[in-house]
């Protein structure tokens, strides 16, 4: 990453606020004076590699097992170099929560489900605080147990952790160093027993809640000395400053624009919303997609409930913990929260999200990734692997898994199988099916996506059938490679849905999942006047009532009526987008020479993933990857199309360092002389 290097009147933090803007040579564009001079003041810039935070640097949602022993969190997050906050829960019943912070030693933790003081961690070893995550001592890693971690890194716009002394002199202005207001912090003394003080924006400074408890928001002005939080400073009144009385402080901005102003770099949101008791409930705009929200009904006696991606958040069924107790995590639709590329929408009637005229508060935190891969064993996994019948199986890619196409390479009965982390880790649909999803049981399919490394396998069926072989394709989400969205129809002619590929999708295919009707397939050398299907050996189709006769942009895609509600009426839907980010992957065409070709994509190491469909003529839908070889002989491929097992016999594509090269074959006939294809390719 490139510096940043900011002119000379804005390096002192106590310099007098510039105005107007300068050119950064970096690819990060240009800053406002005003911008670089609120990261001066607080004390964090210029550094190394100056750029602006993003999401992946300064949160984190990490799943683990405990081992009985110390345990190593690594996530990215510098807590060493730049101090935050770990929160710890298992996610069985019986286990506190545990929040360590590098402003208090990490020998003690305080709880966010109880009122008592600090305490000396289990086995008296501190939690240590590392430049890319943290290591918890045995104490805090009991054996076994499934466990969620949450990262939270001191940065301007996003998160402070202040700790003070109280001096019993009245209101008490305490410095913080969020550049910007506070939308929600939370005060707990240390050394005492006593509640979890909170201010959040929507109530403002006479009233206050507290995470340790199901109450409703309280008002008392002695608690915020009646005074707002300012953009440099926040008020602590005579209810808590109590002379000798310690406390430590967890601030959170509110800053759903970001320093841009135009939301394509906000980090975090502090709002409020109205329920109103149905499924389809308040549809809240933060300007982008959250990863993580915490929600509290304050007009009466509700649970905190906080719910994030890793664990599961979708329109059937959210996985949800309780900060103020510790019970062990639920899941089920009394949650259902649906992210989308602006917000989030309440899927649920259930109180502890959306109660008919009951009022809510919510802290939201953005997905990431939000910078581009620069290597495609970043964001894509093929993995070739043989059925155990082992419970709990993780399957290893060496990322979350957001999108995952596994399939039997012999069994007809178990092809096909796409699953995806919008969707939930059980939700079932077929490539080769016009079908619409099925809900699979634990023990036979995909079991969870709820892993920073893999996907996990449940039971001894399906997918990891005793001794039987599959092959699976993960992806991740990320910009300018792939994303996912889930949308439901309005039933008009047609609809613009947005999306946060951030560049323009070059193929998307949609698929209606709650009835029958085709995968729809849109490519931007086929046009947008024609789909293909999927689950089709057919090319073309030309009708408006696809994609509008629209194409897609960096911000949206529009589907027409096919896609948008008039087929039986369906009112849930799921597009994958792909695009060409440079090295990493490579959306294309080409025409057949008849003999052999080398297809350029522009990489170094050559193809690991090869889609390639005929559209002049019927052709399959021809898988290839590095798992089961793409070398100078033969390679085993699929048909997304068939449930016929994998055909090994043929030399139809081979590996070049660019891309990759394709012959023509008679089993397969990808380079038919003047035949045109369409292809994806990841490197």
């Amino acid at each position: 990453m490139s510096d940043k290097r900011f002119p000379a009147n804005i390096i002192s933090s106590t310099a007098v606020e510039p105005t107007g803007s300068f050119e950064d040579s970096s690819a990060s564009g240009t800053w406002s004076l005003q911008e670089a001079f609120t990261y001066v003041k607080a004390g964090l810039w210029p550094t190394a590699g100056n750029q602006k935070p993003l999401i992946e640097d300064v949160f984190s949602t990490y799943l683990y097992t405990g081992t009985g022993s110390a345990l190593t969190i690594t996530n990215g997050i510098d807590l060493a170099g730049e101090g935050g906050m770990t929160w710890d829960k298992v996610r069985a019943a019986g286990y506190d929560h545990f929040l360590h912070d590098t402003e208090r030693t990490g020998q003690y933790s305080i709880r966010s489900n109880t009122t008592a003081a600090q305490i000396s961690n289990v086995g008296g070893s501190p939690v240590v605080f590392n430049s890319d995550g943290y290591t918890l001592p045995s104490g805090l890693s009991p054996t076994g147990q499934n466990i969620v971690s949450w990262t939270f890194r001191k940065a301007p716009r996003f998160f402070d952790v202040v700790t003070f002394t109280g001096d019993g002199t009245g209101n008490k202005s305490v410095p913080h160093n969020l550049g910007v207001v506070p939308g929600f912090y939370t005060a707990k003394t240390t050394a005492i027993a006593d509640n979890w003080f909170s201010y959040h924006r929507s109530l403002g400074a006479t009233k206050y809640v507290n995470i340790n408890s199901t109450g409703a928001a309280q008002t008392n002005s002695n608690i915020w000395g009646d005074t707002e939080p300012t953009d440099t400073h926040f008020t602590i009144g005579t209810g808590l400053n109590v002379s000798g009385r310690t406390y430590v402080i967890y601030l959170f901005a509110h800053d759903p624009l970001g320093p841009s102003g135009d939301g394509s770099d906000g980090l975090i949101a502090c709002g409020s919303y109205t329920g109103n008791g149905s499924t389809t409930g308040p549809e809240i705009d933060l300007g982008w997609e959250p990863q993580w929200v915490l929600v509290k009904g304050y007009d009466l006696g509700q649970d905190w409930t906080l719910i994030d991606t890793m664990r599961g958040m979708t329109d059937s069924s959210s996985a949800r913990l309780n900060p103020n107790n510790s019970q062990a995590e639920a899941s089920g639709s009394l949650f259902a929260m649906q992210p989308n590329p602006t917000g989030f929408t309440l899927k649920t009637s259930g109180f502890a999200l959306n109660g008919n005229g009951y009022n809510y508060i919510y802290i939201a935190i953005r997905r990431g990734p939000m910078r581009a891969p620069t290597s495609g064993t970043e964001v894509f996994a093929p993995v070739a692997y043989t059925g155990d019948a082992v419970d709990n199986r993780v399957i290893t890619t060496g990322f979350p898994v957001d999108y995952l196409f596994a399939t039997s390479r012999a069994l007809s009965s178990n092809d096909g199988n796409v699953f995806d982390r919008m969707r939930g880790a059980k939700q079932r649909l077929v490539t080769q099916s016009t079908a619409a999803e099925s809900t699979m049981s634990d023990n036979y399919y995909v079991d969870g996506l709820d892993s920073n490394t893999g996907f996990i396998l449940g039971g001894s069926g399906g997918l990891n059938s005793n001794g039987n072989t599959f092959i699976s394709h993960a992806f991740r989400r990320a910009p300018g490679f792939f994303d996912v969205v889930a949308y439901g129809s309005d039933n008009t002619t047609s609809q613009t849905i947005s999306h946060n590929l951030t560049v323009t999708p070059e193929m998307f295919i949609v698929k209606v999942r709650d009835t029958t009707a085709a995968w729809g397939v849109y490519h931007k050398d086929v046009g947008n006047t024609a789909i293909l299907r999927l689950n089709s050996i057919g090319g073309p189709l030309t009708s408006v009532d696809y994609f509008n006769n629209t194409s897609p942009t960096e911000t949206d895609f529009t589907v027409g009526t096919y896609f948008n509600g008039q087929v039986g009426h369906p009112t849930k839907y799921i597009a994958y987008l792909f695009a060409t980010l440079p090295g990493v992957s490579k959306v294309g065409s080409y025409t057949g020479n008849g003999t052999s070709q080398t297809i350029d994509c522009g990489f170094t190491t050559g193809a690991r993933f090869i889609l390639i469909k005929r559209t002049d003529s019927t052709g399959d839908w021809y898988v290839w990857d590095s798992a089961r070889g793409i070398v100078a002989g033969n390679d085993p491929h699929l048909s997304l199309n068939t449930d016929a097992a994998e055909v090994t016999g043929d030399d139809s594509v081979d590996a070049e360092s660019t891309g990759f090269i394709v012959n023509q074959d008679a089993a397969t006939n990808v380079n038919v002389s003047s035949a045109e294809y369409i292809f994806l390719a990841i490197a």
